[in-house]
This record gives C-alpha cells, sequence and structure tokens, in this order.
C-alpha cells in the first residue's frame, strides 16, 4: 500500500527547514531507523555532500538517520532495498534527468507502490504526479521524458501563488501558466500552497496543513478545496493506472 507525505515545501515563512513537517515525518518513517535521501535537485546548485548534511540535520531531530543516495555504488539496490525514501526540492529537471540517467525512476516507483515509505518536498513532490510538466523550475536541462512516477493520479503545481491584484507585474500568472497546461493534457492540477501537503495511504490522496489548494482541471473553471479533502472524490484513478513507466 502506497505510504507517502507530499509537501509543497520544506520550509515555512520564519521556520527551519522541514521543521513544520516534523510529527508526519515521524509518523511516516514510524517502522525505520534510516532513510534514504535522494539529494539531486540541488537547490542552488549545492552539492550532494552539503544537500546530505542539510537534510540528516533535520532528520536527526526526529531520531533518523539519513543517508545520501549518491554515496551508494549500486544506487538502484540502494533504493530495492530501502525502508523509506525522501527526495528534496530544487530543480525538477535536474531531478529527473539524474533519475532517468541512474535507471531509478522505475525502481523508486516500484518501491512505493510496494509500500516503502516515501516523502517528497517540492521538486521531490513534483515527480509524484503524472508528469513533471507543471513544475516552476526553470529547464535547465533536458532530461529524457517529462513522465514521472504517477503515484498520484494528479500533477501538483507546489508553492502556488494567487494572484497579486495590487501588483503592478504583468507577467503571468500561475493559473495562467496552468490553463495553459490544459491546453495539451487532460491531467487535473492541485495547487499546493506553502505549508501544504499531500498525505497518501494507498489510493486515498487527503490534503493537509490547515490551508485550501486550487484545484484545475480541462474545461473546467478552477475551484478550491477544503484541509482534508480526499482527491481521490474527485479525480478519476485512469491517469493514475496509465502512469507506467
Amino acid at each position: 500500500m502506497k505510504n507517502l507525505l507530499i509537501a509543497s515545501t520544506s520550509t515555512v515563512y520564519g521556520g527551519a527547514y522541514l521543521d513544520y513537517l516534523s510529527e508526519e515525518m515521524a509518523e511516516l518513517f514510524k517502522d525505520t531507523e534510516e532513510v534514504i535521501f535522494i539529494p539531486y535537485a540541488r537547490p542552488g546548485g549545492i552539492s550532494h555532500d552539503q544537500y546530505t548534511e542539510k537534510a540528516a540535520t533535520a532528520f536527526q531531530k526526529i531520531g533518523k538517520k539519513i543517508i545520501g543516495l549518491h554515496t551508494f555504488n549500486k544506487p538502484v539496490e540502494a533504493i530495492k532495498n530501502a525502508k523509506g525514501a525522501f527526495t528534496g526540492g530544487g530543480n525538477t529537471f535536474v531531478l529527473v534527468n539524474a533519475l532517468y540517467q541512474l535507471e531509478l525512476m522505475q525502481q523508486l516507483r516500484e518501491a512505493i507502490y510496494t509500500g516503502m515509505p516515501y516523502m517528497g518536498t517540492s521538486a521531490g513532490s513534483n515527480i509524484c504526479g503524472v508528469s513533471m510538466q507543471t513544475t516552476n523550475d526553470m529547464p535547465i536541462v533536458y532530461p529524457p521524458s517529462f513522465k514521472t512516477l504517477g503515484a498520484i493520479p494528479f500533477n501538483l503545481n507546489p508553492h502556488y501563488l494567487d494572484p497579486d491584484t495590487n501588483s503592478k507585474h504583468m507577467g503571468e500568472t500561475r493559473e495562467t501558466r496552468i490553463n495553459e497546461f490544459h491546453t495539451q493534457s487532460t491531467v487535473p492540477v492541485v495547487g499546493l500552497r506553502e505549508g501544504s501537503w499531500v498525505r497518501v495511504h494507498g489510493e486515498k490522496n487527503i490534503l493537509k496543513g490547515g490551508l485550501q489548494a486550487r484545484v484545475f482541471e480541462q474545461g473546467r473553471k478552477a475551484y478550491e478545496v477544503e484541509n482534508g479533502t480526499e482527491f481521490s472524490n474527485y479525480f478519476s484513478t485512469t491517469h493514475q493506472k496509465n502512469s507506467g513507466l
């Protein structure tokens, strides 16, 4: 049974890295003392070692040990044998490219579908959707495919921002960009605001964090859903079933 914690961000305003998720993390990884960290998104271009150290500091607070996936000679085997995994944020294109180059995307999907606890933030959450095509990141590398894990039957837009009616900025809003995506795809999109996450238990995908999320579906006006919403009541599992790699 799938067991995931998929968060919009690693850090909420005024807080420390992952602190707002500490109780959820402790529950997710309650049955293991060791979590594999997938550092390939490299926020700000930091090294894999630097990123792993940052994650390790946060996980120490809940009594868990972090091991960077980049330190394994056989990363596919490491994921196959992992008791839990966390993928941090950064650039989704860089992350997806690395997962394909290292032949990890399919193995990670299989591990998730057979019950390995998985946590993602930002880019690490983007890859849980049907595709990475609703990321906010710049395409600084060209991955072999935009198709991702398909662990949920919709796409995410982490760090979702509502239009600022007082702003003089004339660029496109997130809503505009997602509507552009829906000229090419029928995959639903959930805009996750900062401090929100989706908790996945099997086929149940529940909005958590105390905030509303904005939902986009092709041919339908965007709408808000409340904290506690079970997305499976809205979306068909068709996308999920067709998202195999």
